[in-house]
């Protein structure tokens, strides 16, 4: 434990170099490449020129929008893997992105189009979401199993996208909620990241202020209580963390799953389990995953992007089916 906090400090430096350079090279590849150099002047500079104003209202957005989506995630699946001692835990697998889906629906088709409003709804959606699946993985005697719920949170998706889907078709409004659904940071502006952003940190601050209840928590509820810890209100402060971190993905792009079940994963293997380091460092990984991802959407088909939940799939999935194979202890 002592080697892990010394090395900390520095893991933690590198992460933040790297995740700088892939921000830089998120600015300058796409359909159209442009220069570092452009980067500097649009980044530094107030002078004119295509490129410039491309980067600086379309790609810089874009790949602050990343950085903060990818955090998110991250910090998500870090907590609830921790919270539930569920290694195949993750906000789009366990319901609570296909909650604020549904919700977003219903609230394009029924009350309003205000940003805030669909950000307010995509919380309670989230809360819905997973409030079904792990009421649904209660129900058996035995408690929660981590693969019961996988099984629910499946369960819950599809019939929550079901609703979505209908909702949709019913109101004639599938365009919109696709839009917004399918999982990208195509549409990404400032005036979206001015109400995002705040709430992200905000969600990002008390998670890690509340990571040594996290740590302690991941052990086992009797060992938390023996030291003196609320148990339910640490988790009733931690789940409404998961839900103001999901809830804002989802407005800011929609349906993403895997990455908040991989990067907690990975980031173990270099920091160990005490989520006093995972939490901070499942933000500069996951920010940098995300980056990558929408990187790799842009150029993989230029001049045509592929779809980043298609690309987080491709990746995610054989993850997912390791860390199953290896009953959550391979790293």
């Amino acid at each position: 434990m002592l080697q892990t906090r010394l090395s900390f400090p520095i893991t933690f430096f590198i992460g933040c170099v790297i995740l700088l350079m892939m921000f830089a090279l998120s600015l300058m590849l796409g359909a159209a490449q442009v220069p570092m150099r452009d980067v500097w002047l649009a980044l530094m500079t107030n002078e004119a020129g295509d490129s410039l104003t491309m980067i600086r209202e379309i790609r810089l957005p874009r790949g602050v929008a990343a950085i903060f989506l990818g955090a998110a995630l991250s910090v998500a699946g870090a907590v609830m893997q921790g919270m539930t001692r569920n290694p195949l835990a993750d906000p789009g697998l366990l319901g609570l992105t296909a909650g604020a889906n549904a919700a977003l629906a219903v609230t394009i088709a029924l009350i309003t189009t205000n940003y805030v409003g669909i950000m307010i709804a995509c919380f309670i959606g989230a809360a819905v979401g997973a409030g079904l699946v792990f009421s649904i993985g209660r129900v058996k005697r035995g408690g929660m199993s981590p693969f019961r719920l996988v099984l629910a949170g499946a369960a819950v998706s599809a019939f929550l996208h079901a609703i979505a889907e209908g909702i949709g078709l019913s109101f004639k409004i599938s365009r919109e909620v696709s839009l917004w659904t399918s999982g990208g940071l195509l549409g990404a502006s400032w005036a979206q990241l001015q109400i995002v952003i705040p709430v992200i940190l905000f969600g990002l601050l008390i998670a890690i202020l509340l990571s040594r209840q996290v740590t302690i928590l991941s052990l086992n509820d009797d060992v938390a209580t023996g030291l003196g810890q609320k148990t339910e209100l640490i988790k009733a402060l931690l789940f409404i963390v998961i839900i103001l971190l999901a809830g804002a993905s989802v407005a800011l792009a929609g349906n993403l799953a895997f990455v908040g079940l991989m990067v907690p994963h990975i980031v173990r293997s270099f920091v160990g389990t005490d989520y006093r380091f995972i939490i901070p460092m499942s933000a500069i990984i996951g920010a940098t995953f995300m980056l990558m991802a929408d990187t790799l959407a842009r150029t993989i088909s230029a001049p045509y992007e592929a779809p980043v939940a298609a690309i987080l799939a491709i990746i995610g999935l054989p993850f997912f089916l390791w860390v199953v194979r290896k009953g959550g202890k391979g790293f």
